[in-house]
């Protein structure tokens, strides 16, 4: 406060002398304040930011009470009450931003992780697909310019290349399909029409359509229900889930091995498991069985028919859009992957 009859410059060279004082008895509180902020650069950002904003309010708080010479007068009251309410506002507020900070910290940290976990991704599938494009087409061609030269003339050969040649454009009209599926998934624009669909149908269906690819490989497979439920789901794309899962199960089961595939209730959801005999997945391994276009090593390398290596990544996607789940772990002499859906309410 400016003393009756004291000058602006009076007031300046005043609070020039005091300066030194209130410095004095401030720098201990920013030094602890300093070694706050150091022990807690591990910590929370509210945490941080609660210090930020305490250490000024003591230090000022301080300085004033020792330049004051601890003489409680109106002034000093007026002064300190101030520092209190500044004190009561900007803690809580400190705590929230930090809070707010840290929680779009975390966010922005994981968006980038999955952008950079989707880029390797698409890089590894346009990698996988460009090979196995690669070579059905170069069959194709070889096979074509074999007709066209007149190469192939016997009806028996020319029967045998043209059937081969289906056989290849279908392997790439189902590769094609299944880039289509996945894309949908990934970009959000699965649509699914839900209704109630008995389980019993979907996997009769999907076993029935794979027992020729079975006892081609001279594979079992087996169906056990302890109940055959009713769940909430679209028909084409539950019975692309069942098709998938058995398809990958036969296709890495070794010949005269059995396949098995148990339907039951527990709780809210149908559960669903297909057991394979291939030898189980390598922990280091196990993590990324979903992952688009992985194939494995070991006991679960494929054979080259064996597509894009899409088929449980869709599977992943098509469950988690009937907000079911799926997972995978090593069971008897091989594995185990087991699907959760919701039942459908009756």
């Amino acid at each position: 406060m400016i003393e009756p009859g004291e000058s602006f410059l009076d007031m300046l060279a005043h609070a020039w002398h005091i300066l030194p004082l209130a410095l004095l008895f401030a720098l201990p509180v920013a030094v602890l304040g300093g070694l706050a902020l150091f022990l807690l650069r591990r910590g929370s950002l509210a945490s941080t930011m609660t210090v930020l904003v305490l250490v000024p309010v003591a230090a000022t708080f301080v300085g004033v009470l020792g330049v004051s010479g601890f003489m409680f007068n109106p002034a000093l009251a007026t002064m300190l009450l101030v520092c209190l309410l500044v004190a009561v506002v900007t803690v809580p507020a400190a705590v929230l931003l930090g809070r707010m900070i840290a929680r779009r910290s975390v966010w922005e940290r994981e968006a980038r992780e999955r952008e950079r976990a989707a880029e390797a991704s698409r890089r590894e599938l346009v990698a996988w697909i460009s090979h196995d494009l690669r070579s059905p087409l170069a069959g194709i061609r070889a096979m074509a310019e074999a007709l066209a030269d007149g190469i192939v003339a016997e009806p028996a050969e020319v029967a045998d290349y043209a059937q081969r040649i289906s056989g290849e454009t279908t392997r790439l009209s189902e590769m094609v399909g299944d880039l289509f599926e996945l894309s949908r998934i990934t970009a959000g624009a699965l649509r699914l029409t839900l209704s109630a669909v008995p389980l019993r149908d979907i996997v009769s269906d999907a076993l029935a359509a794979q027992t020729p690819v079975a006892e081609r490989k001279r594979v079992k497979v087996l169906a056990d229900a302890e109940a055959w439920p009713v769940v909430s789901g679209s028909d084409p794309e539950l019975a692309r889930i069942v098709r998938n899962l058995v398809s990958n199960a036969i296709r890495h089961t070794p010949p005269d091995g059995t396949v098995a595939v148990q339907i039951g209730i527990e709780g809210a959801d149908a559960v669903l498991a297909v057991d394979d005999g291939c030898g189980g997945i390598p922990d280091d391994e196990i993590g990324r069985v979903f992952d688009v276009a992985f194939r494995g090593t070991q006991a679960r390398t494929p054979d080259p028919a064996s597509g894009g290596g899409l088929g449980l990544a869709i599977a992943k996607g098509l469950v988690e859009a009937h907000s079911g789940r799926i997972g995978v772990r090593n069971h008897g002499p091989g594995c185990r992957f087991e699907v959760r859906l919701p039942l459908a309410i009756p």
